[in-house]
């Protein structure tokens, strides 16, 4: 009798838990995408066309990177052709037996039970939070249009956007995602490299060739450049609208001398829109989304800055208890009644990221809400890294650490100095009521007043 040959569904259960045994993580969504279209053969533009990823960002970014990844989680050379029959051997030998079952990607479930990061298109995760969705739907056609979307880390900034991109490509519109994430550290100290950067990578993924060298004058500056390369190469040589989405501009505003520059960039190019005459006409066709968080940026301030208040912002809100049910609902998670889903919301809020992670931890780990609360607060919890990103902030600053001490300690909503109210709201530390400050979950009071020896 022949072997059985191992399928799709139990190939990614196997990468997958070799990858957590190796390096302490599961898959990413586009690290799941990549294996499941080299499992149907397909190149990496193949992939790119029928999902949500750039090809050269597939092809040379995330690729090289998730083969090298196998290789050392595996013990041998990996690669897009053979990583089938790598994935088989571990298989047979069973040392990575299942402990519970991944569900293979399809149109109606997500790619994994469990996934850090963005909630994938075909996620039954994703919550929408209407009118939020439709709302950006429509406002992204508009000529010419700019839409910021800003909120707190992991309030789904990056889901959202990706919505958008899928349903601007409906109405036949060209999409190009750029996350600053992926630009070196070296171009972020000289406004020049940053900018040709930002050029050339608009190009590439346009699918047009370098030209840097035509039509660069260092005498005009580099914003100036900037705008010339734009309008009279790159959107004179597309014929239909394009929909440009900067993902993770936080990077950007950790540098103040460039976002400053960066910001009076957008927001000319936001203004030349506006016209009637020919050159309005070219920057029509250029449909703006901006996504960034609302965390302190050193000695930038976004909400002075040359950016703020230009075109349509979009801030995202916390979940329902309404929206927390369903989701727990998605999550088969039916057990939980009203009562503990409020208890929850007392604990995290309705953090759609926090959400998230409790009801995938209470289902992976086939635990109880009452355990779950128990450990929240300590550095082993599922919100660890969450809380202590938070820590690591507010020690960079000790006027806002002294404020935050201030909400803490209260018993009840208190005020505090605006500018810092401000701050730590954007920071998602605190909700505003009318010119007093509340500390958002009980989370937070747990784990500070013990980092922070407050009572």
């Amino acid at each position: 009798m022949a072997e059985k040959t191992i399928n799709f569904e139990e190939a990614l259960q196997v990468a997958d838990e070799a990858v957590l045994a190796s390096k302490g993580r599961h898959l990413t969504d586009v690290e799941m995408t990549i294996l499941q279209g080299s499992w149907q053969n397909q190149t990496y533009q193949q992939m790119s066309d029928s999902g949500d990823y750039a090809a050269n960002y597939l092809q040379r970014t995330v690729g090289p990177k998730l083969w090298r990844l196998l290789s050392e989680a595996l013990g041998e050379d990996v690669s897009k052709t053979n990583f089938r029959m790598a994935l088989q051997r571990r298989w047979r030998s069973g040392q990575y037996a299942s402990q519970q079952r991944l569900r293979a990607p399809t149109a109606k479930t997500s790619k994994l039970e469990f996934t850090e990061g963005p909630v994938a298109l075909d996620s039954p995760y994703y919550v929408e939070r209407p009118p939020i969705e439709e709302r950006c739907y429509g406002a992204v056609l508009q000529p010419g249009a700019l839409l910021r979307i800003r909120a707190p880390q992991q309030m789904g900034k990056t889901s959202l956007l990706d919505r958008i991109l899928a349903r601007s490509r409906k109405s036949d519109y060209q999409t190009i995602a750029l996350s600053f994430d992926l630009a070196d550290s070296t171009f972020f100290t000289d406004l020049r490299k940053f900018s040709q950067w930002f050029c050339a990578s608009i190009g590439k993924q346009l699918g047009l060739p370098n030209k840097l060298e035509e039509y660069w004058d260092d005498i005009f500056g580099c914003n100036s450049n900037s705008t010339a390369y734009f309008e009279e190469y790159l959107l004179s040589e597309i014929s239909s609208p394009l929909v440009l989405a900067l993902d993770k501009v936080d990077v950007v505003f950790e540098h103040p001398a460039i976002a400053n520059d960066f910001c009076r960039l957008l927001r000319a190019w936001y203004d030349i829109a506006k016209r009637s005459d020919r050159r309005g006409a070219i920057w029509k066709k250029l449909h703006l989304i901006v996504a960034h968080s609302t965390e302190v940026y050193g000695a930038l301030d976004i909400n002075s800055s040359p950016l703020a208040n230009v075109g349509i912002i979009v801030p995202l809100p916390e979940f329902t208890l309404e929206q927390v049910n369903d989701l727990a609902r998605r999550h088969s998670l039916d057990w939980l009644g009203k009562a503990e889903l409020e208890q929850l919301m007392v604990a995290i809020g309705g953090h759609p990221g926090l959400t998230q992670k409790a009801l995938s931890y209470i289902q992976r780990k086939k635990t109880t809400l009452e355990k779950l609360l128990q450990i929240a607060p300590t550095e082993a919890g599922p919100f660890g890294d969450h809380l202590r990103e938070h820590l690591g902030n507010l020690q960079q600053y000790p006027e806002l650490m002294a404020a935050f001490r201030e909400v803490l300690l209260a018993s009840g909503a208190v005020k505090i100095a605006s500018d810092m109210a401000f701050k730590l709201q954007g920071m998602g530390l605190v909700q505003l009521q009318g010119n007093d400050s509340r500390l958002r979950c009980e989370l937070y009071r747990q784990y500070f007043c013990d980092r922070l020896k407050a009572g």
